[in-house]
């Protein structure tokens, strides 16, 4: 009888970078132990589980590995080290997020400097196989990417109607810059499912949230990497969303959803009432996650429907809904559904197709348009008493064609305009424009936000931020603004930016 494959074995405890420490010696172990071996039975049944990754470490000693194995071809020349936390706990693990010219290198510019733990794909595997992860990928502290604490607070008000507590945004430093628009594009070892990790972590540190809490998350997708198989497991396994029960299970839901670009935004209603019904329902309140994730698809330029890679970008924003510390409180929503087919991609398809000219207007425009009139009309509204309007942006022109038309000024729609920035991050592209929203937003200011999904449909949401809005703006490092403005940013050409885009 064959044993398990090694990854399938290995896989949960890889994914994070888990430890041990004695309670009564305080030393530390680099893999869970159920006893210290310094304090024998005093210690057995009583070691404490530790989780380095929201930790920062320092990489003491690493090297170029110039001709890597089959697994790590496509990465090329890459770094990899040792990387130590806290009382001597080391690592091994490979510096991502680096495309190497081995001309002129210097080791001693990287050792000891301060690095993040990054969630990635470990190596190139054939498509039967299980995508390999891990936790074991670091950058630089000082650079793209910071280093935040993730400091768990109590709550300090509740509140009547449920809303956003706390958002996270994450998009690559890899981007490539064309005409006006410049777009996001992921690492090799990068894919919806990092992406989505990435967010939700931030999400937690923002909010201040017990990831503990979590009863639920939904991940909405249409660039998943299988047909058959959740991108939301993987973020609650990760993360450490709800209670851990015996054998490694956690007591959370997690679901995947489909409905294009609006994958998400359908999700926050759910989320909202959801954390409604189980405050009156559940010995402790808990907290929802809505996540939309896309390494956004497009045929090369050169193929049919390749005029779609112009716009293409990669990223995932996540949203946490609850009763307690709510940033921004849900005021209505009105939802359109119809079987317009502008846009779509076939089963066993790697790239989608859409109608054209259709896809605007009949498609975007009609939905986007009418799910923005008749929210307003349903809680009595008008441009003038919304602060800021975000609408999907598939493209920088469609967005600020539908805002006009609708009577919104440029005050009212340009904070929330990210897609010349990011481009369209399909699922996070509406999502991202919010939290660019809330990121400036003031107290007593309402936000109308409208997705738009192929296939088609629109969500509108009325969303009122309360004064705990501001409680919340310090700590947030990497910002929507900071990823669209940094030092750090790496432009690539086309071939590189394609290589990029198909991963490993």
């Amino acid at each position: 009888m064959s044993s398990e494959p090694i990854e399938r074995r290995v896989s949960y405890n890889l994914d994070k970078i888990r430890g041990s420490e004695c309670p009564e010696c305080e030393r530390n172990y680099s893999t869970p132990m159920d006893y210290c071996v310094d304090c024998g039975r005093i210690s057995f049944g009583r070691m404490k589980d530790t989780n380095y990754f929201f930790e920062k470490g320092n990489l003491e000693v690493c090297t170029i590995v110039e001709k890597p194995t089959m697994r790590f071809e496509k990465l090329g020349s890459f770094l990899h080290g040792t990387v130590s936390f806290g009382k001597g706990i080391r690592f091994p693990g490979r510096v991502t997020d680096m495309l190497i010219n081995n001309t002129g290198i210097d080791l001693s510019d990287f050792e000891g400097r301060e690095v993040v733990p990054r969630f990635r794909k470990r190596y190139k595997v054939n498509r039967k196989e299980i995508i390999p992860t891990i936790s074991l990928a670091f950058t630089f502290a000082d650079e793209y990417y910071p280093h935040q604490n993730y400091e768990i607070r109590k709550p300090k008000k509740e509140y009547e109607k449920p809303g956003i507590v706390g958002f996270g945004v994450y998009t690559s430093k890899f981007r490539i810059k064309e005409g006006r628009i410049e777009r996001s594009v992921p690492f090799l070892d990068e894919d919806s499912i990092t992406a989505a990790v990435e967010a939700g972590k931030l999400a937690l540190i923002h909010s201040g949230v017990d990831n503990t809490k979590i009863s639920k998350v939904y991940v909405g997708s249409e660039s998943n990497p299988y047909a058959v198989k959740p991108i939301a497991s993987k973020v609650a396994q990760v993360l450490d969303f709800g209670k851990e029960e015996v054998g490694g299970l956690r007591g959370v839901d997690a679901v995947d959803t489909e409905f294009a670009c609006k994958a998400a935004t359908s999700m926050f209603k759910d989320a909202a009432a959801l954390v409604s019904f189980e405050r009156n329902k559940e010995p402790e309140k808990t907290y929802v996650m809505s996540i939309g994730s896309d390494n956004s698809q497009a045929a090369p330029r050169d193929e049919p429907g390749g005029e779609l890679d112009l716009f293409v970008g990669y990223g995932a924003s996540a949203f946490i809904f609850g009763m307690d510390d709510v940033i921004a409180e849900m005021e209505g929503y009105y939802s359109i559904t119809s079987d317009t087919p502008d846009f779509w991609r076939r089963d066993l398809q790697p790239f989608p197709s859409h109608g054209g000219r259709f896809t605007g207007e009949p498609a975007y425009f009609k939905h986007v348009k009418k799910t923005a009139e008749k929210t307003m009309e349903k809680l009595k509204l008008e441009p003038k008493d919304i602060n800021y309007f975000v609408a999907h942006q598939p493209n920088a022109k469609f967005p600020v064609k539908v805002a006009k038309d609708l009577g919104f000024k440029q005050e009212q729609y340009l904070p929330g305009l990210k897609v010349a920035k990011f481009g369209n991050t399909y699922s996070g592209s509406s999502p991202i424009g919010l939290a660019a929203v809330l990121e400036i937003a003031k107290p007593n200011e309402r936000i109308l936000i409208v997705s738009y999904g192929s296939g088609a449909g629109s969500d509108g949401y009325s969303l009122i931020t309360t004064t705990q809005i501001n409680d919340i703006k310090n700590r947030q490092k990497f910002t929507v603004q900071n990823q669209a403005e940094n030092e750090f940013l790496e432009y690539v050409d086309y071939p590189t930016y394609r290589k990029l885009k198909c991963g490993f």
